[in-house]
């Protein structure tokens, strides 16, 4: 009798194993040298289905692949390499060669010109491309970039630190997959510094093949999410096209473009501003049929260049218009300012109705900026945020502000001010804007710590809506973090 329970007791052990082995899924992504593999069981539930999609990044509904519909997962670059008895595999090469095609080989560097910031954190740069050796870093259909580590599978954790998130220690722990492992993270379009941390080990990313000196004595892998792309229609016949202009030096070599279906394309990160660019069509220059703005080197150089040539004009950015109401007897009003790569066309004011008005497209940042009304400087009369330098009011504008500055009260003060690091501690300040009891100014940040005051009347007065503040040499000055 306990013999026949035992044996029945370990059917039943049995049957449940079988039972759990048929509930479970083959569904998986692995990194392998030269690829993904996603591995999908079409007889799965839908949310089995649903939870591999979304580790595998793709946008797709799940109704859809359970019909063999697999149009979403094609378009995000994935090919279905075999489907048999329900279960279906796609790759995805981790290769560069299609994603960016060169003309020339990749130069492996240590050191990129123009992206000097403070350590670890890059500054302003006006053109970038990635290079991988396997492109391991990638942007998902969802708007996410994934950073994927092949390898180290006998790692207990591995973190990825960066710009991104201060070089945080803490945050960026990345999941481990078979293969190797991975994080999606999301990042605005620009330029970013990071590296990997396994088992407390800091490392540049293997496969990235640029890295920068940080200033510090480090080396970072750099990562640029694009922000544009250049297309030429047409040219089916043609064998090599390539995009060149001002921001890679006029280098008709570097910017090879792909064929997708009957136009030529590139993607690149290109920082705002004004830029001159070319397309190269077996070796012939032309300028971009689909951009009326264009600029010849004799009007541009106003020389005698034999060699006179049309450049496209592209101008990124925040589209900004500027105007001075009245002054109609003026002869010319001309707009100054720390604006950057503007040209002077741009900068000279037309007269339209009862205004001077100008249009320019502008970074995100803060600006000063005046009018000179026949060779005479003007601050903005319509604008009540102004600053002081070497004794002359300059008017201020920030384009696309992150942060607003607040002073609540002090309705009988004749000028309430801010003053900080951003304008090493200029007691002049920045003059804020009375409304509704409240002082207010906007300012376009950067991610960091900031140290500021308000000026009221000239006396010195600590943020009493923030309650983060430090002692600096006796001087208790309120802290703000932009994250």
């Amino acid at each position: 009798m306990r013999r026949a329970k035992y044996i029945g007791f370990i059917l039943i052990l049995l049957f449940c194993g079988m039972q759990n082995a048929l509930a479970q899924s083959p569904n998986s992504l692995v990194i392998t040298g030269d690829r993904l593999v996603l591995t999908i069981d079409l007889k799965s539930s839908s949310a089995q289905i649903d939870s591999i999609l979304k580790v595998a990044g793709i946008v797709a509904k799940t109704s859809a692949v359970k019909k063999d519909e697999f149009a979403a997962i094609n378009n995000d670059g994935w090919q279905l390499a075999s489907q048999q008895d329900g279960i279906a595999r796609f790759e995805r090469l981790l290769a560069d060669a299609d994603y960016d095609p060169q003309d020339m080989p990749f130069k492996i560097t240590a050191e990129i010109p123009s992206i000097e910031g403070k350590p670890g954190y890059p500054g302003q740069v006006e053109f970038g491309i990635n290079k991988y050796a396997k492109m391991t870093v990638m942007e998902l259909a969802s708007g996410l970039t994934r950073f994927i580590l092949p390898g180290f599978e006998r790692s207990k954790r591995v973190f990825l630190s960066g710009s991104f998130n201060n070089w945080s220690t803490l945050k960026g722990l990345m999941t481990r997959t078979e293969g190797g492992w991975i994080l999606d993270e999301k990042l605005d379009a620009g330029v970013y510094e990071y590296k990997y941390i396994a088992d407390g080990r800091w490392m540049t990313d293997p496969n990235n093949l640029q890295s920068v000196n940080d200033g510090a004595g480090n080396t970072n892998s750099v990562y640029f999410k694009y922000n544009y792309k250049f297309r030429l229609a047409g040219f089916a016949a043609a064998h090599k096209v390539a995009v060149s202009g001002d921001f890679n030096n006029w280098d008709p070599f570097e910017l090879g473009m792909q064929k997708k279906g009957t136009a030529w394309e590139r993607r690149l990160y290109l920082g705002d501003g004004r830029h001159e660019y070319r397309f190269m069509v077996d070796g012939q220059w032309i300028t971009d049929p689909a951009n009326p703005s264009k600029i010849s080197s004799e009007e541009k150089n106003k020389s005698d260049d034999k060699y006179a040539y049309l450049n496209s004009v592209l101008k990124l950015g925040e589209p900004v218009t500027l105007k001075l109401e009245g002054r109609q007897a003026a002869k010319t009003v001309v707009l100054a300012g720390d604006f950057g790569n503007i040209e002077a066309a741009d900068l000279k004011m037309e007269k339209k109705g009862g205004s001077w008005v100008t249009r320019l497209v502008l970074s995100p940042g803060n600006y000063d900026y005046r009018f000179i009304i026949d060779g005479v400087p003007l601050r903005d009369p319509a604008n009540p945020h102004y600053s002081a330098k070497n004794g002359e009011e300059w008017s201020f504008l920030a384009v696309s502000p992150n942060y607003t500055f607040r002073l609540a009260h002090h309705a009988r003060a004749k000028k309430v001010a801010l003053c900080g690091i951003f304008n090493n501690w200029d007691p002049s300040g920045y003059t804020m804007d009375h409304q509704n009891d409240e002082w207010t100014i906007s300012f376009h940040l950067k991610k960091g710590k900031y140290l500021y005051k308000f000026r009221v009347d000239g006396d010195w007065v600590r943020d009493p809506g923030n309650k983060l503040w430090e002692d600096d040499d006796g001087n208790d000055n309120s802290v703000l973090w932009i994250e």
